[in-house]
């Protein structure tokens, strides 16, 4: 059996042999975390941040833990690692700040004046983040993100992903396997397909009204707080399949004993645990990749919120299909994806309604020199329309109880130096909440949500 010292030289070899004859630049996250352990630039891991290419999937795959770093050493009686630590640990910071302006001016937030807010609204910062990204021990990498938020003016914890990996010889070819321990389900996907990592679909500003409906597994349960293990294997370089189970962990829950156990007090608790899965293939060849796939999960879950956690849940059974190509050129970078998704449910604890909810999003991005570009997308959600979900109210709410959102999102991008982007956002809306005019029952038209949106993005 090959030595676990032997496997990470191996696995070394190999990504610097792929770089070499591929003239890929590899991400899991863009972080300069990366970058200092792997003594690779930023365009070894991405496109552009956040974007993966196939070395940044391969990257992420292992665990985290290709390395170019002194080591700090500790090796057992029978020569076998006992600690394996980075000389310098892998921590980079990043800083967003933006301005948001919609097309018409929200009102003011207290009910009994008439007048608007301020349009044009300044975050600085809108997000910083500090990350703990690479190597922890033999076989076990991470990337660990901790964000203040403007919205929250607070701290917390953000996309995390503690992974184990090691490699197998099945009939002759080689099986990456591993386990990952995350808070969001698809946050541990390597494709920027899914919602996690979803390209061009990955920044928005929290300045401006988003639409209210959301599958579960497009962001929902990672809101409510959860925490999964998954097992996952990717055999032959094109082949891959993961199965793991969430649980309720939120954060911040004060509960009878100062982080729980949870109760009636807490909102859409998991009950036991919620199985997820997903299959891809990826096929790859000289510049060119793309993998399509499909992933889901089941959730049964007790709405809480003053009801006691037993008897009737709610049930919602996702399920996803997702596709992406990239071709990375020494001038051009060309990207593609695609998702749609569509969820089942069964709101047993809510009279019994059984509604459908589905979103599709397409978008495409376009890369000069890994320094100018543009991306296009589109995206649609469509649901059952049901009041007792989706009710009236200034702004946020649905007038007709319908989910239906749609429209389409564009942005110009300036990307001076790997680790800094300046990105200018335009988002349309054909419909807001059930409809094109007066959504809320207020007045507010959808194209009033209208936003234009400056970002600049730096990481170091």
């Amino acid at each position: 059996m090959q030595a676990p010292g032997n496997r990470t030289m191996g696995i070394l070899a190999s990504a610097v042999a792929f770089v070499s004859l591929a003239c890929f630049a590899p991400q899991s996250f863009a972080v300069p975390s990366f970058a200092r352990q792997t003594g690779l630039a930023c365009e070894g891991c991405h496109t552009v941040f956040p974007e993966l290419t196939p070395f940044g999937r391969a990257f992420k795959l292992n665990g985290y833990l290709i390395d170019n770093l002194p080591q700090v050493k500790g090796l057992t009686t029978d020569n076998k690692e006992a600690l394996l630590l980075n000389w310098l640990p892998p921590i980079s910071i990043m800083f967003q700040t933006s301005y948001t302006s919609t097309s018409k001016a929200l009102p003011d937030s207290d009910p009994a004046l008439s007048g608007n807010s301020q349009n044009g609204q300044v975050l600085f910062p809108q997000q910083a983040s500090l990350f703990y990204a690479g190597r922890i021990a033999p076989n076990i990498g991470a990337f660990i993100q901790m964000t203040y938020g403007s919205d929250s003016g607070a701290f917390g914890w953000d996309n995390t992903d503690i992974r184990f990996a090691d490699h197998a010889n099945v009939s002759g070819k080689d099986l990456t396997w591993g386990v990952s321990l995350n808070n969001n389900p698809t946050v541990q996907d390597v494709w920027n397909s899914t919602p996690a990592w979803q390209s061009p679909f990955d920044q928005r500003t929290s300045a401006a009204p988003t639409p209210a409906a959301a599958t579960q597994i497009d962001g929902a349960l990672a809101d409510s707080g959860v925490a999964g293990l998954s097992l996952y294997g990717y055999f032959a370089n094109a082949f891959y399949a993961e199965f793991g189970v969430y649980r309720s962990a939120p954060q911040g829950f004060g509960g009878q004993a100062g982080a729980g156990p949870l109760d009636s007090t807490a909102s859409n608790v998991v009950r036991g645990t919620a199985p997820y899965w997903r299959l891809a293939y990826e096929w790859q060849q000289d510049r060119s990749s793309w993998s399509v796939g499909t992933f889901g999960m089941n959730v049964d879950s007790f709405p809480g919120e003053g009801a006691t956690l037993s008897g009737a849940t709610n049930k919602y059974r996702d399920l996803a299909l997702d596709t992406q190509y990239q071709f990375i050129g020494d001038e051009s970078i060309y990207s593609v994806q695609a998702v749609y998704i569509q969820e089942k449910q069964t709101l047993d604890a809510i009279a019994g309604q059984s509604n459908t909810l589905k979103t599709m999003r397409i978008g495409g991005s376009y890369y000069y020199q890994r320094k100018y570009g543009g991306a296009l997308g589109y995206f649609a959600t469509t649901g059952t329309t049901d009041t007792s979900l989706y009710e009236p109210g200034a702004v946020f709410g649905s007038a007709n109880g319908s989910p239906d959102s749609k429209g389409w999102i564009g942005e110009l991008n300036y990307v001076p130096w790997q680790n800094v982007k300046f990105s200018l956002q335009y988002t349309a809306y054909n419909r807001f909440n059930g409809s094109s005019s007066d959504y809320d029952g207020f007045g507010r038209n959808a194209s009033d949500n209208n936003t234009i949106y400056l970002l600049g993005w730096f990481n170091f």
